[in-house]
């Protein structure tokens, strides 16, 4: 027991010295999200190379916990004023996400040959292990659902910033952090509320507890324009480091050989999936007064962390993204069990 420990602790140290020079070397090579895609593509190249790289969960909730916290530092009182204003946009990007997750579902039913019910989860926008959760509750493949939602927020992750660094975006929103001071007894006070948080709605079996547990704190305390203090820089970039990291020790060579057809068309998918929330971001800043980028980071196929990170380093709208993002992954664990219920009643009828 206690080589193994020694043996899994001496991995994981590597594989973050990896991630670290690959996020150092990212950065000077200018790449969008340094931070997160360095670490996350010499990592997931390695784990194909089978290096013995594994993530604790602690290390992914510490990741979620620094870009949850960093987040809600946006949301003072005139953005919680603003996105008051546009909630009825907000419940239209959440109901487009259910409709596209179902079409994408039906795709991927189609191209790969896999049941209704596991396609259904594989192709619901939420988190992994929520959706997971959910397939075992359902009798669906939990490997297959996992495999597909890691492979969803690679490409996802990958193409997105790639894509708005190539074609020079960069925003103008005024949005900023309550403070950018540093006060280290607020400090600590912050960390202490924000764990605190995060502690408790893990213990409640919250989704995404260790995101949005700090991120509810932040915003309280931030919407009531009281600050503690800003979040150091080097903090801010260990949480996406280990959200990097992280993602990539999915990518075993197994995980890529289980079920190349599979796979495949969860790739196929994901690229449609990206495509038409692109067409319907642009819709909505063009009918809705938004930065077309930021339209687009709100309603793609992403997580709350990767996507609401890409606004903050290309100046978009922050608090728009977060709360986007958010409010889908809340409607979307509530309603995903009724939904699937709902239509396996219809689809029964129908045959």
């Amino acid at each position: 027991m206690h080589r193994f420990s020694y043996q899994a602790f001496i991995h994981l140290f590597a594989g973050l010295l990896l991630a670290l020079f690959a996020a150092l070397l990212f950065e000077v090579w200018h790449s969008p999200l340094p931070w997160m895609l360095g670490p996350l593509f010499a990592t997931a190249t390695a784990r194909l190379l089978k290096a013995p790289f594994t993530c604790p969960w602690q290390i992914r909730a510490a990741g979620q916990w620094a870009i949850g916290t960093v987040l809600g530092l946006y949301f003072t009182p005139s953005v919680i004023a603003i996105l008051l204003n546009r909630s009825s946009i907000i419940f239209i990007a959440v109901m487009f996400a259910l409709l596209l997750g179902l079409v994408c579902a039906w795709l991927l039913a189609r191209l790969s040959g896999i049941q209704r019910s596991t396609a259904f989860f594989c192709m619901a926008i939420g988190g992994a292990s929520e959706m997971a959760a959910q397939a075992a509750r359902h009798h669906a493949r939990v490997d297959y659902v996992a495999a597909a939602h890691s492979l969803r927020l690679m490409l996802v992750v990958a193409i997105i910033p790639f894509a708005l660094k190539f074609f020079d975006v960069h925003g103008q929103d005024a949005y900023e952090p309550a403070t950018r001071v540093i006060q280290p007894l607020g400090l600590i006070l912050l960390i202490g509320l924000t764990t605190f948080a995060a502690l408790v709605l893990q213990k409640l079996r919250w989704p995404n507890a260790w995101v949005i547990g700090p991120l509810l704190v932040s915003i309280a305390i931030t919407a009531s324009n009281f600050s503690l203090s800003a979040l150091p820089t080097w903090m801010s970039h260990a949480g996406q480091l280990f959200i990097g990291f992280s993602l990539g020790t999915h990518f075993t060579p197994s995980f890529i050989r289980g079920a190349p057809r599979f796979m495949l068309s969860v790739a196929v998918c994901t690229i449609f999936a990206l495509i038409v929330s692109a067409g319907f971001g642009w819709l909505l800043a063009e009918y809705c007064d938004l930065h077309f980028a930021t339209a687009i980071l709100a309603t793609a196929p992403g997580g709350i962390a990767e996507m609401s990170l890409t606004a903050k380093t290309l100046e978009l709208g922050v608090p728009i993204v977060t709360a986007f993002h958010v409010s889908r992954m809340a409607v979307l664990v509530l309603t995903i069990g009724p939904l699937f219920r709902l239509l396996q009643k219809f689809l029964s009828r129908t045959h």
